[in-house]
């Protein structure tokens, strides 16, 4: 069984830098309870993972993006 390759969302946009404003981009990052989805997931690579994680981290400590969310999506 041949697994389908997950391509960098990023890289195929040719993005070099993540928005921390950019909070509706990195809700899709996050799980329903907040957590941050992994790159074996999600199918980000390494480099453009390490910037949305600390994109994500940024916005939520700026309270732009909750910790934990209450209400299901």
């Amino acid at each position: 069984m041949l697994k389908k390759r997950r391509i960098c969302r990023f890289c195929e946009e040719r993005e070099i830098y993540i928005d921390y404003k950019d909070e509706k981009r990195l809700m899709r990052f996050t799980t329903e309870q907040g957590k941050i989805i992994p790159r074996r997931t999600s199918g980000t690579c390494a480099a453009h993972q390490r910037m949305l994680v600390t994109a994500i981290k940024r916005a939520r400590l700026l309270a732009l993006m909750p910790f934990v969310y209450d209400q299901v999506r």
